[in-house]
């Protein structure tokens, strides 16, 4: 860490943690982001760097242009909130009512912010990009960022997420598949209510749910091939209303998580065949509605080597963890790399003494010291990167 606070001053940390915390007290919710898209613009403004708004609605884009002619590097930080009633005991907790940052947006803004500011201090050897992204939370702002502008003249992007499972200083790099397909299903089943005393005269749309349920499960377990990771997850079951009373209806939400195209396809396929024989088995109808989500990240091997030799050189090889399996999480920073190459690292954020707790907690909350480590991190790899594209 000495390296790092040699970079970030005491005073840049502050900075940050003082936005960070006012971003955290008034969250906001996907192409909401008002307040903190004039937070941001606020902050570059004081920086001297030049910005646009209104990009994907609430979007902000910052440039730093040293030389017209010399080679851009982006950095992105999502912004926005998600649906939760906070539960922590934090001074500067949620003042916004069922809203939440409780997946560290709050730091990925506060933390590029601070990479701005070192890289407008001392400028590096070319042209920078600071995009700030609205709705990532499943609604994927990055898709109308790039259709506006956003990657104009970029040619290699980074971003980053804080992470509660690596302590502060640590920061894991996956080369190659980070994350995963994110699809979302709907199953709808129709029977035929009755009385709970006469099943006999019924279809019980719960009782084909639970068999939905149970036989989906076996689709991970024995038709695909155990080498890949994948999930079938239903967080989500509406059925009846009175308790003696055949329930005519059911609805089931849920998703399917991969990393591979064609074993994505085995399960949405395998999931509507068992959906239509229950069906038939039970004289019911069931609907399967599928809705196709963010593809993979997937991090491009120079840009990965890049991130890599920064972070071993700014926390030790020790603290550079290579993470060994694709996260079965989903990012929309998946459309940036589809179109630039670039590298998504995840910077160790846990509360030594606390209890660690997982992103979309209502108790969640990180080590604010990662704002140091992510400003010095991103704002070095950028440096770096612009060097290496100028030797070509």
């Amino acid at each position: 860490m000495n390296k790092v606070r040699k970079i970030v001053s005491d005073e840049l940390f502050e900075w940050m943690r003082d936005i960070r915390r006012s971003i955290h007290q008034w969250p906001e919710l996907g192409y909401k982001e008002d307040k903190t898209s004039e937070l941001i613009s606020a902050s570059l403004k004081k920086l001297g760097i030049k910005y646009q708004t209104g990009i994907a609605k609430t979007g902000v884009v910052g440039r730093l242009i040293i030389d017209e002619k010399a080679p851009t590097v982006a950095l992105r930080a999502d912004m926005d909130a998600l649906p939760i009633t906070e539960d922590t005991d934090l001074p500067f907790a949620s003042q916004n009512p069922g809203v939440m940052h409780a997946c560290g947006h709050d730091g990925h803004v506060a933390l590029i912010l601070g990479a701005a500011a070192l890289l407008k201090d001392n400028p590096p050897p070319g042209n920078v990009v600071f995009i700030f992204q609205p709705a990532e939370e499943g609604e994927g702002g990055a898709k109308p960022m790039i259709e506006q502008g956003a990657l104009d003249s970029v040619n290699v992007i980074f971003g980053s997420h804080i992470e509660s499972h690596y302590p502060v200083g640590e920061i894991g790099i996956k080369t190659g598949v980070h994350t995963s397909f994110t699809d979302y299903f709907e199953i709808r089943v129709t029977g035929k209510g009755g009385h709970a005393a006469r099943p006999h005269e019924a279809i019980d749309a719960v009782i084909i749910s639970s068999q939905l349920i149970t036989n989906l499960q076996t689709i991970i377990s024995r038709e695909i091939d155990p080498v890949y990771p994948a999930v079938i997850t239903i967080g989500y079951i509406k059925a009846g209303s009175v308790y003696n009373a055949i329930a005519d209806k059911a609805v089931l939400k849920g998703t399917i998580r991969t990393t591979d195209e064609l074993i994505r396809t085995q399960i949405s396929d395998k999931l509507r065949r068992t959906a239509s024989s229950l069906a038939v088995l039970n004289d019911a109808e069931i609907q399967v509605i599928f809705k196709p989500g963010y593809p993979p990240v997937i991090n491009e091997e120079t840009a990965t080597k890049f991130a890599i030799s920064v972070s071993e050189k700014l926390v030790g090889k020790d603290k550079t963890i290579a993470i060994p399996f694709p996260s079965l999480g989903g990012e929309d920073f998946a459309y940036f790399l589809q179109q630039v190459p670039g590298c998504f690292v995840r910077f160790g954020a846990a509360k030594e003494g606390h209890e660690m707790m997982s992103s979309h907690s209502p108790k969640f909350d990180f080590d604010e010291e990662v704002l140091r480590v992510g400003a010095a991190y991103m704002s070095e790899l950028t440096r770096y990167t612009l060097k290496k594209l100028r030797k070509g």
